[in-house]
């Protein structure tokens, strides 16, 4: 069997990487052409627009010759018998505007559209615009992030469709994404493309604030073709914030806030620009007593993000991020006592380096990233026991108390490089091809270790995947095909492929705007967890011969632009099959001794709807709806009513949406979020009799402000849970009450 070693992979990437070394330099070094009209389309805040398009168009309006702007948002088209021409830069999201050719280079300034469109990276692995995009996605950026004040990324996601966000208890409290209908560990979650899962895929949103991130992606679908390993179900991806150039000097930022249940957050930061020099870096504080025994969490977090541009189109750049948590763990009180003494901590640091190349034609980009995540989990004393009960509810035994005192530390080596070809970029083609070919190594390292009995677990696996994509893009379509071959010391060798089409059927009149068909296709793999590989725990013995989860998905849309680019409506329906999936089976009835199995099936299909509008000057509204028609066709637990065969996927909603709408006038800005989650398959892991095994509907609204008092002053305020809602997450859990929080936010 191969197994791929550090300095195999090291001379592999060297050697491509190399290879850009002969590239030619950039297209701005090249002289000028007489017989050619050469140009750069920008943002109002000029910045490259890459890949919109441009035409040459006569004095009857017909296309002599078109071509794509190129990532530095500059094109250069043939003029050769079009003395009277104009040039015209188009790209959904932005206002088409047109240009004399003159006689020197064109600038073309783009203004935005009412309903704009973000540069994403997770649906193809390179900068493309939103709307060449088949996949489904949801980006929030910077200015969402901030207008939202929400403290954990996870409660940004609640308001994409197809997502369930699903936490026990209050802030800090173990948090899992569901997406599409799939589970909690099919999200590959990336910072700036460094892996963040645990090995298996698993992640715990509970720990991951918004400090320091300038914009998050969330990719639905299967995405494996791309990023491998854990992107069964949707990629979510964190950008860190940057320096940006145009600033005389540093700009520092600094927010406090505080209100109910003792919380506290605070946020300091720094950023700018110098020659060719830009850097941030941020530091945040949060802390709150949840109000509830034994629920105080407390988390600080490090970002950082710098960069430098060097000679004949190199460049490095450093990300990192350092997390730290410490949360009590009370358990589910509202079934019975709260433990007063359980709690969980965790350190965690991602950071990397990547050095990159670019020109016209060529992108060669090698990166090296390190992931450690150290977890201790402890309840050292034996409380007494207690029998769970809950309003009519009585179980008819005691519970017992379990000391326990676990260290798990998990290490990831992330060395990859990737390498981005534009064939034809100067040729003036009115098609243009992309292809990417990328090839990642992971190596990870895990020790388990029990320190009441004084084991320790040591395991190790190394991941390879080689990837390669071809783009086909026109005025009317958008063709991304792809393929990953998979090597795990684990599972072996898998292949899985992807395929995404957009089709313009329609583009903008006076009447309608643009109509586009969209379609997608492929698999997701997720190789198994340490412990489900390895564990030599009796009660959840591992498994050396586990084959991957798979995953196979599909969906087909549309997407209508109306009224001038004020509204944009999208409408998906998607259906996915999940199999292998991984859980326990018990072998010995006497010791009740259990072993991981491949044994679960699932199926799961539905629709969203996304609706996004700007009805007029200082309003945004965003509306999505969700349903999830989700079924176990495989058990994963023959002897639960919860999962059996025909029931729900666990803790997925047949129904769920959200409602988003802002309003800014003058120095006021005000945010209403409304959330919808219907009713769900649950438990109570109580025993309690009768049994509860549903969780209730229920609605939440959250409304935020801020208040300039100069330009660089601002109050803010938040209410959550304004109609005092009850419900639990997970049956055991109550949220929040009511609350309000209020502070200020400085900018100078």
């Amino acid at each position: 069997m191969f197994r791929p070693s550090f300095p195999r992979l090291i001379a592999l990437v060297a050697f491509f990487f190399g290879c850009s070394l002969f590239l030619p330099a950039a297209a701005s070094a090249q002289p000028e052409r007489p017989s050619r009209v050469i140009g750069q389309a920008v943002d109002p805040q000029q910045a490259p627009v890459a890949r919109a398009f441009v035409r040459l168009v006569d004095a009857d309006g017909r296309t002599v010759v078109s071509t794509l702007t190129d990532p530095s948002g500059r094109f250069a088209l043939p003029t050769s018998g079009c003395g009277a021409c104009r040039v015209e830069v188009s790209l959904t999201g932005f206002q088409t505007t047109s240009v004399a050719t003159g006689s020197g280079e064109v600038l073309v300034v783009l203004a935005l559209a009412p309903v704009r469109e973000s540069v994403v990276v997770s649906a193809t692995r390179d900068e493309t615009p939103a709307s060449q995009v088949a996949a489904s996605m949801t980006v929030f950026g910077g200015e969402a992030i901030e207008r939202r004040g929400a403290p954990l990324v996870a409660d940004l996601l609640r308001a994409a469709p197809g997502v369930t966000v699903v936490r026990t208890g209050g802030l800090g409290g173990q948090t899992s994404l569901f997406v599409r209908g799939g589970d909690s560990s099919y999200n590959k979650v990336l910072l700036d493309g460094i892996p963040l899962n645990e090995p298996g895929g698993t992640f715990n949103f509970g720990n991951l604030t918004t400090n320091g991130i300038e914009r998050v992606e969330l990719v639905r679908g299967a995405q494996s073709a791309l990023f491998g390993s854990d992107a069964m179900s949707s990629v979510v991806q964190l950008f860190t914030r940057r320096g940006r150039a145009g600033n005389r000097r540093p700009q520092a930022r600094f927010a406090w806030e505080g209100g109910s249940y003792a919380t506290t957050r605070a946020d300091a930061g720094v950023s700018g620009a110098s020659g060719e020099v830009d850097y941030a870096v941020a530091l945040s504080r949060l802390e709150t007593n949840n109000d509830r025994p034994n629920g105080d969490f407390g988390n600080t977090t490090l970002s950082w993000n710098a960069g430098a541009t060097l000679a004949s189109g190199w460049s490095a750049r450093t990300v990192g991020r350092l997390e730290q948590q410490r949360t009590g763990t009370p358990g589910a009180i509202a079934f019975g006592r709260a433990d007063l003494d359980a709690a969980f901590e965790r350190r965690d640091l991602a950071a990397g380096v990547a050095v990159e190349r670019q020109s016209a034609a060529f992108t060669g980009r090698a990166v090296y990233a390190y992931t450690r995540s150290a977890q201790t989990s402890t309840n050292l004393i034996e409380d007494p026991p207690f029998t769970p009960a809950f309003e009519e509810r009585l179980s008819p035994f005691a519970f017992f108390d379990f000391p326990y005192d676990s260290y798990n530390v998990l290490d990831r080596h992330h060395l990859g490089y990737q390498a981005d070809w534009r064939p034809g970029s100067a040729s003036g083609s009115p098609a243009r091809h992309f292809v990417t070919a990328a090839i990642d190594y992971d190596a990870e390292r895990a020790t388990l270790s029990d320190r009441l009995n004084g084991s320790s677990l040591p395991a190790a696996r190394d991941n390879v995947g080689v990837t390669g994509q071809y783009q086909l893009l026109t005025r009317s379509l958008s063709l991304v095909t792809g393929l990953r071959v998979e090597h795990n010391d684990s599972v072996g060798t898998v292949v899985v492929p992807r395929v995404s089409m957009a089709v313009t059927l329609r583009q903008a009149d006076a009447v309608w705007g643009r109509t586009v068909l969209k379609g997608n296709a492929g698999r997701g793999v997720k190789e198994p967890t340490i412990l489900q590989s390895f564990s030599q725990s009796p009660f959840f013995l591992g498994n050396p011969g586990l084959e991957p989860e798979w995953a196979t998905t599909a969906d087909v849309g549309v997407e209508q632009r109306l009224a001038g680019d004020r509204v944009k409506v999208n409408a998906v329906w998607f259906a996915n099959w999940y199999r292998n999936q991984i859980s326990t089976r018990t072998i010995d009835f006497t010791t009740f001794a259990s072993q991981y199995f491949n044994i679960g099936r699932t199926r799961a299909r539905g629709l969203e709807l996304d609706i996004d509008t700007v009805p007029a000057p200082g309003w945004r509204a965003r509306a999505g709806y969700t349903l999830l028609d989700s079924r176990i066709v495989e058990s994963t637990s023959a002897f639960s009513p919860v999962f059996a065969v025909g029931q729900w996927a666990f803790r997925r909603p047949r129904h769920s949406g959200f409602l988003d709408v802002g309003f800014t006038c003058g120095r006021a800005d005000v945010n209403v979020l409304g959330l919808f989650v219907g009713r769900r398959v649950d438990s109570d892991f109580s025993a309690l009799e009768p049994a509860l095994v549903e969780a209730l509907a229920y609605a939440t609204w959250t409304v935020t402000g801020s208040y300039r008092l100069r330009p660089a002053l601002a109050l803010v305020l938040r209410l959550e849970n304004l109609t005092g809602s009850t419900h639990m997450e997970p049956l055991g859990f109550p949220v929040w009450g009511r609350t309000a929080h209020a502070g200020a936010r400085v900018v100078f």
